[in-house]
């Protein structure tokens, strides 16, 4: 068995991950992501390329990503998506993991575009228990994540930038899932055992673009050095988008 991972940035791909290597040892094997190409950032969660490679760096595992024109058709999406399962499968991988949690239609989806090549669709969280337990699950287990992307019809824009913890699971307006899965929010997961080292990051300032809220995540750097932090999360200053 060789697993490549769907990879979104956010805290359900990292967790899948963590549950992958523990159910599957060894097995998985890469990262494979889409990325907006007219913007350098991973698509949805606007999660900057750098930031992107360094998750990849931190988790052992190379990335295969799959740069997309924007805006993207259905027929480009799925002819470049074609082209990476061509990819994956001559470099011997057997299955693709997704980090899904209970939407039916997109299980779908995913199923029906894997039937057409010889990859298995898996989905490690999927219903595995409620979201509410499963969001603590991760926090209690070491996730650590800032929302990168907010729906302000759903969500106030507020929440654009703050971290996933147990807090933020309690300020969530009725009606919002815990884990985002209907696309309430998206993250940016910088640590957690799935790493082997936390991501030196900061959370900078907030737009809105195409009717959502973004948080821009930047990479942190030493003073007077122009190399990157390897530690942990630098918390961020008042001025700073909360």
């Amino acid at each position: 068995m060789k697993i490549a991972l769907s990879w979104s940035t956010g805290k359900d791909s990292a967790w899948t991950l963590q549950k992958l290597r523990e159910q599957h040892p060894g097995c998985t094997a890469g990262l494979l992501t889409t990325v907006n190409e007219a913007f350098d950032r991973v698509a949805m969660h606007a999660v900057r390329r750098i930031l992107l490679a360094a998750q990849a760096e931190a988790a052992g595992l190379p990335l295969y990503a799959v740069d997309l024109p924007w805006p993207c058709s259905n027929e480009v999406y799925e002819a470049r998506m074609a082209e990476l399962t061509t990819r994956l499968e001559a470099d011997g991988f057997t299955h693709v993991a997704f980090g899904d949690l209970f939407l039916e239609d997109v299980r779908r989806y995913r199923e029906e575009r894997l039937a057409l090549t010889r990859l298995t669709p898996m989905f490690p969280l999927w219903k595995t228990k409620p979201t509410h337990e499963l969001a603590r699950e991760m926090i209690d287990g070491g996730l650590r994540a800032y929302l990168t992307c907010v729906d302000p019809r759903v969500l106030p824009a507020s929440f654009a930038g703050r971290p996933f913890d147990r807090a933020l699971l309690a300020d969530l307006p009725e009606g919002v899932d815990p884990c985002g899965e209907n696309g309430e929010f998206h993250s940016f997961a910088w640590d957690g055992p799935m790493f082997s080292r936390p991501l030196q990051v900061r959370v900078g300032e907030t737009v809105e673009r195409d009717g959502f809220v973004f948080a821009d995540v930047h990479p942190e750097v030493a003073e007077g050095t122009g190399q990157h932090h390897r530690g942990g999360a630098k918390p961020r200053s008042h001025t700073e988008a909360r």
